[in-house]
């Protein structure tokens, strides 16, 4: 794999997601990808459900998230409606929106990509 220190600011592969997939335990739970580069404006995960598990209904972050479902099926439940999610589903988050996401009988996997929310830095106090 290409140096991702950020060092060599040059386009290159990060992971082939249908392999990440494919190598990932049925039963595994949260993050099982992140970007791996220091020096980046953007984050991106893949998240990974089991079938039946689900992240509950929360208030999204101050920014906007887009995900990209790679495996699976499942729901998003907004307050509006419930979106049926499935491979290939391309889904944008509005910044602090109302969500809720289920894994249906296969599980899920999908990515993130966002902003970078900046990492909090402690200083010296005066």
């Amino acid at each position: 794999m290409t140096d991702t220190s950020g060092a060599e600011a040059i386009p290159h592969l990060l992971v082939n997601t249908a392999e990440l997939i494919a190598a990932s335990e049925p039963e595994a739970t949260g993050a099982i990808w992140n970007l791996p580069v220091r020096e980046r404006d953007l984050d991106s995960n893949v998240i990974a459900l089991p079938a039946g598990h689900r992240i509950e209904a929360h208030l999204g972050p101050d920014l906007d998230v887009m995900i990209h479902v790679l495996d699976g099926t499942g729901t998003l439940l907004t307050e509006r409606d419930d979106v049926p999610l499935s491979a290939g589903a391309l889904v944008w988050l509005p910044r602090r929106s109302r969500r809720e996401i289920i894994a249906g009988p296969e599980g899920l996997r999908y990515l993130t990509v966002h902003q970078r929310r900046q990492a909090l830095t402690l200083g010296p106090t005066r």
